[in-house]
């Protein structure tokens, strides 16, 4: 498992991605619904570790509003290498430039990240699956299509470590 700096979505966002979980499981997909205990929440990651001391990382962003109100358009779905499925909303000079202040404070208290999640390799996404059986992609992509566009604000942040138990909420 990894550990994950999540941005969390309005309340109408969220319950629209998980109507969305619901008709992949109906599909045949295990969606993140189904994963850690029904406890995962929609969001976007801003940057992903294998370990991240929620402490040290609330140290390294004070003074920064981690959970900055931003709209995100969420406009297409995607697939990472893996059969990974996700919505992706549009990189917004406001959220890549958000991004990079937040993994500049992170660069500077020496908190290493994942290289995927650097900026200018990151990806905005909100992960609906980690593994789609490459028969269902078709259906899965055409389910994710049906709730496209989707818009969404930051309504919250929180460092999280699903397999250590942590959920540590930053402002």
């Amino acid at each position: 498992m990894v550990a994950a700096l999540e941005l969390y979505l309005d309340t109408d966002a969220t319950r629209r991605i998980r109507v969305l979980w619901d008709a992949l499981e109906a599909e045949g997909v295990q969606s993140m619904k189904s994963l850690l205990e029904q406890r995962h929440r929609p969001h976007v990651s801003l940057a992903v570790a294998p370990r991240l001391d929620p402490h040290r990382v609330a140290e390294a962003l004070a003074g920064t509003v981690v959970a900055a109100p931003l709209r995100l358009e969420f406009q297409h779905a995607g697939q990472f290498v893996g059969r990974v499925l996700w919505l992706g909303p549009a990189p917004t000079p406001e959220l890549l430039a958000h991004h990079g202040a937040v993994h500049e404070r992170l660069a500077r208290a020496g908190i290493d990240l994942v290289e995927h999640y650097r900026p200018g390799r990151w990806v905005p996404h909100c992960t609906l699956s980690m593994r789609v059986p490459n028969a269902l992609m078709a259906a899965a992509v055409r389910r994710c299509l049906e709730v496209l566009p989707l818009t969404a604000t930051v309504v919250g942040a929180a460092v999280t470590d699903h397999a250590r138990g942590i959920s540590h909420p930053l402002a």
